[in-house]
């Protein structure tokens, strides 16, 4: 099965079960300040999860492209991806634990779908843990579907629970579906969750039933949600039988473009396959971030920072296969013509992304004769060393200044008769890894996923300033992005041009002004069309459904919004502007705080 026919297969499946299909949203998480890309399905979900209304009803289903980014490194190997399709259905206060499970096993074993053997699928429940417990109702409905209870798999926390998205809020147990690749266990305790390879993971459905309270008890949801996940590219694998994701079609015909670049043929040497893998994901995940509807493009901060590392990875890896010049247009191209039907940006934006890809080539090319030349101006030092060693921190300091691979640091070293001390290099590096990590793969737990009385008070204070930077500056306005935290905002905006300390003046007071006001604030469900044709501003760049939520604050602003929003504008506060500076061409940035009266 191909990765169109499963993503279609899974969409007609829940339509015909009640289900309205949306659309996918962006890479780039907007109002989210804790994570630069969009991590899993659910993640432009958890509004909803956590008690809005969805404009398209209670059942929903759609497939999300994903971006994780921590394990980078892990990259290589036969299984990582950075850049990977999310198949969903979720019930907002709808169906339960029952039809979850039956809609899951109807779809997985039906000779209509997927037609996966019953006897080929375990399952694993959550086994009971801090006084709640044991799932003992998924476990009877899966039984009852015909899994034995030999198949059923009771397991801890770590395996079988979803905690919230912030330190509070809506979690629950999971059930967790796994075909059996028919390898021998590997031990008396193998199980589906084990890493031998014998149990491979396909779905997710995770029950939020519980919501946990600051204290850190857990209390009964009256409205309860299931929102669940599969990942397109593992699936596919294995209806396929294949070991790896890169032997299916979904990576065949890209590898099939880098193995014609190098002359080299996949499958034949491990170090090249590693090679050929390493380029193939990270120009994936650079075409579909530059792609975007709100992509963005290299840089040395944020998700522009991550798609740098990208690209720069891929390039190391095709000089190690013998490519000198650039080269990632022509895997690139391969990807936007094989997803442009399932993401028709891609081919929107063609020229764009291939254009970026080849800048940035040729800036990392630029930057690595930088960092030949620096290690050329150590080498005299460097040999007067008797014992003929380069340290790790100077290794690391090419690394992380220049960019310059340790692998080519060892080469030139050992040119020069020199030897790496790669212990220190792997330290400083880990060193280096953990804080990338930490800054961007937390959960998220904020913005739009906190619906706290002071990130709620940002929300709103975008739409205020927005309409009061139209009025100010002109109808060109439009809004770029915002980044929203308990303690401030930050608001990007098209306009080329400096704001005046005028300006900024009259801004602060239009915005000001409205909240003294006390305005309400309102929100109507209607058609896109018809919320348009009532003055509605939208998010650009944004996917929106056919539905929609319109927030009216008073007379004074109407935009397309999923929300949250206050009830008045009198209590937000005082809103100040601490910082207006240029964001990137066309576009500038408005940093502002709402200060207590």
């Amino acid at each position: 099965m191909t990765a169109n026919e499963l993503r279609s297969k899974y969409i007609a499946f829940f339509k015909s079960k009640g289900h309205a299909e949306i659309s996918g949203r962006s890479l780039i998480p907007e109002n989210d300040p804790t994570v630069l890309f969009t991590t899993a399905g659910m993640h432009p979900l958890v509004p909803y999860l956590m008690g809005e209304p969805h404009p398209a009803g209670k059942r929903l289903t759609n497939y999300q492209k994903c971006i994780r980014t921590g394990d980078i490194d892990a990259v290589g190997d036969a299984s990582h991806l950075t850049c990977f399709e999310m198949l969903g259905n979720w019930s907002l206060g709808d169906y339960f634990k029952k039809d979850a499970i039956t809609f899951s096993f109807e779809f997985l074993t039906s000779p209509a779908y997927l037609n996966i053997p019953v006897d080929k699928l375990s399952v694993t429940v959550f086994a009971g843990e801090e006084g709640i417990p044991r799932d003992e109702e998924s476990a009877s409905i899966w039984q009852g579907l015909g899994i034995p209870r030999e198949r059923i798999y009771f397991l801890p926390r770590e395996d079988n629970w979803w905690g919230p998205a912030g330190e509070t809020g809506p979690c629950g147990p999971d059930t967790e579906m796994f075909i059996d690749t028919g390898k021998p266990l590997c031990g008396t305790d193998c199980r589906p969750g084990c890493r031998c390879g014998k149990y491979i993971e396909i779905w997710n459905d995770v029950f939020m039933q519980y919501n946990k309270l600051k204290d850190g008890t857990y209390q009964k949801l009256e409205r309860t949600c299931v929102d669940t996940g599969m990942g397109i590219e593992r699936t596919v694998a294995m209806l396929s039988g294949k070991k790896s994701v890169y032997e299916t079609g979904i990576f065949q015909p890209t590898i099939a473009s880098v193995e014609k670049l190098t002359g080299k043929t996949y499958g034949v040497l491990e170090s090249d396959d590693v090679s050929i893998r390493i380029i193939c994901d990270h120009v994936r995940a650079a075409t579909f971030i530059i792609g975007d509807p709100k992509g963005v493009t290299p840089s040395n901060v944020g998700a522009g920072y991550v798609l740098r590392r990208l690209i720069r990875r891929a390039v190391r890896h095709g000089k190690k296969l013998g490519i000198d010049g650039v080269f990632a247009a022509v895997p690139a191209q391969v990807i936007i013509d094989q997803y442009q039907g399932a993401y028709p940006e891609l081919a929107e934006k063609k020229d764009f992304i291939l254009d970026e890809l080849r800048k940035e080539e040729e800036k990392f090319l630029e930057t690595l004769k930088k960092g030949e030349a620096e290690f050329e101006k150590m080498l005299p030092n460097l040999l007067r060393n008797p014992q003929k060693i380069m340290s790790g921190r100077l290794a690391f300091k090419l690394y992380d200044t220049y960019g310059f691979p340790i692998e080519l640091t060892e080469e030139l070293a050992a040119e020069g008769g020199l030897k790496v001390n790669r212990e220190e290099f792997d330290e400083a590096f880990r060193k280096h890894q953990e804080l990338s990590r930490a800054g961007s793969e937390q959960a998220f737990k904020g913005g739009l996923a906190d619906h706290s009385e002071q990130t709620t008070a940002y929300h709103t204070a975008t739409h205020l300033l927005q309409q009061a930077l139209r009025m100010v500056l002109g109808d060109h306005v439009a809004q770029k992005g915002s980044n929203i935290t308990a303690e401030r905002m930050r608001f990007d905006f098209t306009h080329s041009a400096p704001m005046s300390a005028e300006e900024i003046s009259r801004v602060e007071q239009i915005v000001n002004d409205q909240i003294r006001a006390d305005l309400p604030v309102t929100m109507e469900m209607m058609s896109l069309d018809d919320a348009k044709n009532s003055g509605a501003t939208a998010l650009f760049g944004e996917k929106y459904e056919q539905t929609v939520k319109v927030y009216s604050v008073g007379s004074f602003s109407r935009e397309v919004c999923g929300g949250p929003h206050v009830e008045r504008t009198g209590a937000m506060g005082v809103f100040k502007i601490t910082k207006e500076q240029s964001s990137s061409a066309g576009v500038r940035r408005i940093r502002a705080v709402l200060e207590k009266n």
